[in-house]
């Protein structure tokens, strides 16, 4: 069905408007999201004439596009969904809680036909019901609710203002952009809108200069009429003029003479010169504006312009020019090739390192540019990736108002940190995680508004996201002021799924038991998500990407959940150490010391275990050389370094030959191109050309504890 829409499309517009789509589908997205974001944010008992306008808008260019294209029944609904919005921004319905309810499912409706005429939705939603209730709500309008939007003058200042009361009868001349659905628009709009006036086309159709005309009969002041057009077309392809004399374009038209249709047909509409009824000729009406005509003039030309792109105010066409939409391929391809050209660099560097600099000078002082600039490109290629994280945060509004429905309760989210940006590869791996802990809190956390009365407690809950940068990594915390974790609870749980909890844990360690698998402190089960369920899968989700989850609560008072994750998964800081002939690459964010071996320091045991003690901690002693069964010549020296990393709650002393220092390097995907190694999360090629593996430090911890 979407082929045939598109096909439809095609034919009508008399052009391929294909080149179109995308960015007509990223643009009603956009407006969809902006639409249930100021919905959401809408206060029903004040709302602000420029937010329902604003919404409005978003409707409007959405339904122009879909229209564009031949998308029938996008258009349809939008259509629908705009006469409704028409009526509250005009004061003619107050706004109800229903309203936007309705308005909010007819946003995730588009969203589903959407999806389905761009191939990637699999069901057809039924939006029958829908229209039905939309077109319900809006019959809802209360008797003479036009006259208080549009107030009759009084006998007192009814002289003073006789063009309020009187018809006028106007000349309206539309120049249409890409077909004549703009100015069909404004002809609905009379029918729509009781008291406006009527509207009879004085043309046939669209003209050879690509202007639609209409006579006007109404009430309403020029100013008035503008102000409603310009949420149909562009306010500058919008004349009215005072009908004159030899208006008449075919035959039978109003106002054209018997005797003059067939001989002068096209008296009196000129806007290019020397046009019959031009300035200086008989019968000639005066001249648009400069700025009128100009705008009509340059309406033609602009035949291929998509209609989502003509509604959009001049602010958003700023915006527009000042940025470029590419593909994430595109992208991801320019940062493969920085990280080709950062290792040719390395290479470069490190081969000449034994060239007299006295005599190689200059080449010397084109490396270092050369590493310089590269590491600058670097910078620039990685933050073209970077997107704020209130990509990430904006989805959470819409579900928390549906859940806490739902659920019977009051929940406040408040957002902080939304600008901090992340690498768009980690957004798209992170949002399921945590949008499974936001609707734990929701669900678990925040209690009943009787339950929170009764405890002296607000009746609406808050629950907080917040991100920040913290080193070379990013914290996002999901917090709410909920009844936190009851660690008497959680241990007896524990000890019921036969889990090894004595009363000696800390409360740290009994947080952590909500990660265990399928452990659940819920009382019911509801089709929600029980804190607990599904929260080891979030664990591994996070760690997977490199990142760790702490937990804090305080009973009564609520929770918090940190999830720290690396900036970027494409390049990271790191340590690389040598072991043997080997080289190994630590993490810099899991490095906390380095210390050299002495003698006692080490124990053993049970036999076959190793710890270290570093300033009375003891610690698990890992042997890179025998996890790696890395082969040894020269069996004379010892590892007797060794570098304490942190992972999971965790630190283990890994022992190692040398220290060889601290770089950027480019992670390759070793999983893709090779296979998955215990142990090893990626590889980097060093400088000299051989490969390196970075260490999975999660792994190498949880392998301690076994």
């Amino acid at each position: 069905m979407a082929e045939m829409s598109n096909e439809g499309a095609h034919m009508s517009a008399g052009i391929d408007l294909s080149q179109f789509f995308q960015v007509f589908f990223e643009e009603a997205g956009e407006n969809l999201q902006t639409m249930e974001q100021m919905l959401i944010e809408l206060d029903v008992n004040a709302a602000d004439d420029e937010e329902l306008n604003a919404i409005f808008r978003c409707a409007h260019s959405v339904k122009g596009g879909a229209a564009t294209f031949g998308f029938n029944d996008v258009a349809l609904l939008t259509h629908q969904m705009e006469a409704l919005l028409d009526k509250l921004r005009r004061h003619e319905l107050n706004p109800t809680t229903q309203m936007v309810d309705v308005l909010l499912s007819a946003g995730d409706a588009l969203r589903a036909l959407l999806a389905r005429h761009q191939g990637t939705g699999q069901t057809v939603p039924d939006t029958t019901e829908l229209l039905l209730t939309i077109k319900t709500l809006c019959a809802g309008s209360a008797a003479g609710s036009v006259a208080r939007s549009q107030p009759q003058p009084t006998a007192a200042n009814a002289a003073a203002s006789p063009a309020a009361s009187a018809d006028r009868v106007l000349e309206l001349t539309v120049g249409v952009l890409a077909d004549d659905s703009l100015a069909d628009s404004l002809v609905e709009l009379f029918k729509e809108i009781d008291g406006l006036g009527q509207i009879e086309p004085l043309d046939a159709g669209r003209g050879a200069d690509g202007m639609r005309r209409f006579k006007i009969t109404t009430t309403s002041s020029d100013n008035d009429l503008l102000d409603l057009f310009t949420f149909h077309v562009p306010r500058e392809s919008v004349r009215l003029a005072p009908l004159g004399l030899g208006y008449g374009f075919h035959d039978g038209a109003p106002g054209a003479p018997a005797d003059e249709v067939t001989a002068q047909p096209e008296t009196g509409y000129g806007f290019f010169d020397d046009a019959p009824g031009a300035p200086g000729k008989p019968g000639a009406r005066p001249a648009p504006s400069a700025s009128t005509e100009g705008a009509l003039q340059g309406a033609a030309p602009l035949a291929a312009k998509p209609a989502a792109a003509r509604a959009e105010s001049k602010a958003g066409a700023a915006l527009d020019s000042a940025t470029l939409r590419v593909s994430v391929e595109k992208v991801d391809q320019l940062i493969n090739l920085v990280g080709e050209l950062v290792i040719t660099q390395a290479m470069l560097a490190q081969n000449s390192l034994g060239l007299d600099a006295a005599l190689h000078q200059q080449l010397s002082a084109g490396l270092a540019d050369l590493e310089r600039n590269t590491r600058d490109l670097q910078e620039a290629v990685m933050s073209i990736r970077m997107i704020p994280m209130s990509m990430v945060f904006n989805r959470f509004p819409r579900m928390l108002r549906d859940l806490a429905s739902k659920l019977g309760k009051k929940v406040e989210l408040v957002t902080l940190g939304e600008s901090t940006e992340l690498d768009k590869g980690m957004v798209e791996k992170i949002t399921d995680p945590l949008t499974h802990l936001v609707r734990n809190s929701c669900d678990h956390g925040i209690e009943l508004p009787a339950e929170r009365a009764a405890r002296g407690k607000p009746e609406t809950g808050t629950l907080t996201l917040v991100a920040s940068h913290q080193g070379g990594s990013i914290v996002i915390e999901v917090r709410d002021d909920g009844k936190g974790l009851n660690r008497a609870k959680l241990i007896s749980k524990a000890r019921e799924k036969g889990i090894d909890a004595p009363d000696s844990m800390t409360d740290n360690e009994v947080w952590n038991l909500i990660f265990a698998p399928g452990f659940s402190t819920a009382e019911v089960v509801t089709d929600v998500s029980g804190r607990g369920v599904g929260m080891d899968v979030v664990k591994k989700n996070i760690t997977a990407l490199g990142g760790t989850v702490d937990i804090d609560s305080a009973e009564g008072y609520g929770m918090s959940v940190k999830v720290r994750l690396p900036l970027t998964l494409a390049i990271m800081d790191g340590m690389s150490v040598g072991v043997g002939e080997e080289v190994y690459i630590l993490p810099l964010g899991s490095v906390v010391e380095s210390f050299q071996v002495k003698g006692g320091m080490v124990k053993t045991i049970g036999g076959t275990g190793r710890v270290v003690e570093v300033r009375d901690e003891y610690m698990p002693v890992i042997d890179l050389e025998k996890v790696f069964e890395v082969p040894r010549f020269d069996f004379e020296n010892v590892s007797n370094i060794m570098v304490v990393v942190e992972a999971e709650g965790g630190r283990v002393a890994l022992l190692v030959d040398e220290l060889l220092g601290q770089q950027q390097v480019v992670v390759k995907n070793l999983e893709a191109n090779y296979r998955k190694v215990p142990d090893v999360s990626g590889a980097t090629i060093m400088g000299d050309g051989r490969v390196a593996l970075i260490l999975d430090i999660g792994a190498l911890v949880r392998r301690s504890r076994h």
